[in-house]
C-alpha cells in the first residue's frame, strides 16, 4: 500500500498492512525535527503568517515529505485556496486575518503561540450592526491554484474545504460572549452563525467544484469540548449549529468526500449526534479529557468512525519516557484498532515544544511495531 491507500483503507475499515500514522505539531517541533534529521527547510515558509499560508505545513512541502519519510508517517495534508483579497494588516508582532480577527505572537517558556487578541464583533448588538460589517468574500481566494498544491503533496492524503461555524463564532465575539449569545441574543445569534456558515459553505463549494477528484477529505471543525464535559448544552448545539453543520456535511457527501471531524476535549455526550450527522473520521480522541473508556468507544462507534489521534500530549508525550509512549501507543492500538483497522495513530493534538524528540521517535517506532499486521 502507498500512503494514501493506507489512510483511505483505514477510514473505510478495510484490511491493512499496517495502521497509518499522522502528525500534528507546532512550528518549533517541526523545526527541531528538521534539525535532528538535517533536513533543509524552504526559505521563509516557517515564519509565514497563518492566514497567508496556502499549505498548513511549516517548513514547506518538500521538507515535510522528507521528514515524514524519515519518521515513517503517512500523513494527511490540509490545503486551502490562497488568499488574494484586499491587503491585510500585518505588523511584526500583530496581524489581522480576512475576518478582522487580530492575532499576536505571545512568547512562552518554550515557544511562541499566535494568540487571538482582537475579536471584531465583540461589541456589536444588533442585526443591523452585523449587516454593516465587512464580511470575508469567497471571491477573495484563488481556487485555480488548488490542483497544483494538491499535486505537490505526492501520494499523501489531502484535505480541503472547511466548516467551522462554532469556532469562528468564538473567534469573532470572544469565547465568553459567544457562549452567552444564544441565551441573551437568540435572533442576533441565528443571524450571525448563518452568515459565518454561509461563507464556509460557499468557500468549500468552490474548492470542491475546482478540485473534486484531486483530494479525499474535508474538515468539519467543532471544538465543543473542554477538559471535562461540553462548552455548551447539547440542546444549544441542536438549536443553533446542528442544521448548519449538517448542510456542510451534505455538500461534502454530494462530492463523495470523506468528512474529517475535529473536536477537542470531552465531547462524549455528542458522539450519537456526530454518528447521526454522517461524520467519517473522529479527531483527536483526547481521552484524558473526562477519562474515556476506549474499548467501549470502539465497540459502540468503531463501525461509524475511523479514529484519528489518541496519543496523549497533556502528560505522556511531554513528560513521559520513551517507554511510556511506546506502552501507550500499544494500548491505543489494542483498543482503537482491535479489529486491525479504523485507527490512524497520531498525537491527540499538536506536539508541543516541550516534547522530547526521543518521545516523538518512540511514538512512530511503536506505531510501526504494534500496528503492523
Amino acid at each position: 500500500m502507498d500512503h494514501r491507500e493506507r489512510v483511505l483503507a483505514a477510514i473505510r475499515h478495510k484490511p491493512l498492512d499496517r495502521l497509518p500514522t499522522d502528525m500534528w505539531a507546532t512550528s518549533e517541533v517541526k523545526e527541531r525535527l528538521f534539525d535532528y534529521f538535517q533536513i533543509e527547510q524552504a526559505e521563509g515558509v516557517a515564519v509565514q503568517k497563518d492566514q497567508q499560508a496556502t499549505l498548513a505545513i511549516p517548513g514547506g512541502i518538500r521538507a515535510t515529505l522528507e521528514l515524514y519519510d524519515r519518521l515513517g508517517i503517512d500523513g494527511l495534508f490540509r490545503i486551502k485556496a490562497p488568499y488574494i483579497g484586499p491587503p491585510l494588516r500585518v505588523d511584526e508582532e500583530y496581524w489581522e486575518d480576512e475576518w478582522g480577527i487580530g492575532h499576536r505572537r505571545v512568547k512562552y517558556a518554550t515557544g511562541i503561540y499566535n494568540e487571538r487578541t482582537h475579536f471584531p464583533l465583540a461589541e456589536l448588538e444588533t442585526i443591523a450592526d452585523l449587516e454593516a460589517y465587512r464580511w470575508p468574500d469567497p471571491d477573495w481566494y484563488d481556487y485555480d491554484a488548488l490542483q497544483d498544491l494538491i499535486t505537490q503533496c505526492g501520494d499523501r492524503t489531502v484535505e480541503c474545504g472547511l466548516e467551522a461555524t462554532f469556532p469562528y463564532h468564538n473567534f469573532l465575539r470572544g469565547l465568553e460572549t459567544s457562549l452567552m449569545d444564544p441565551f441573551l441574543r437568540p435572533e442576533f445569534t441565528h443571524h450571525l452563525v448563518q452568515r459565518i456558515a454561509d461563507f464556509f459553505l460557499e468557500y468549500s463549494r468552490r474548492c470542491f467544484e475546482v478540485a473534486a477528484g484531486y483530494f479525499d477529505l474535508t474538515l468539519v471543525a467543532g471544538d465543543y469540548g473542554q477538559q471535562t464535559g461540553l462548552l455548551l448544552r447539547p440542546d444549544t448545539f441542536a438549536g443553533f449549529y446542528r442544521d448548519l453543520m449538517q448542510r456542510a456535511i451534505d455538500l461534502a457527501q454530494s462530492y463523495d468526500l470523506i468528512v474529517f471531524h475535529h473536536d477537542d476535549g470531552d465531547i462524549r455526550q455528542l458522539l450519537p449526534t456526530w454518528a447521526s450527522l454522517g461524520m467519517d473520521v473522529l479527531n483527536p480522541i483526547q481521552w484524558r479529557c473526562g477519562n474515556w473508556d476506549l474499548a467501549t468507544l470502539k465497540a459502540e462507534y468503531g463501525e461509524q468512525f475511523c479514529f484519528h489521534g489518541g496519543v496523549d500530549n497533556q502528560q505522556t508525550l511531554p513528560f513521559g519516557t520513551p517507554q511510556d509512549v511506546r506502552d501507550e501507543v500499544k494500548w491505543l492500538i489494542e483498543n482503537l484498532a482491535s479489529d486491525g483497522t479504523g485507527f490512524i495513530v497520531a498525537p491527540c493534538h499538536n506536539l508541543q515544544s516541550n516534547t522530547p524528540v526521543e518521545n516523538i521517535l518512540a511514538l512512530y517506532e511503536a506505531a510501526h511495531e504494534y500496528g503492523t499486521f
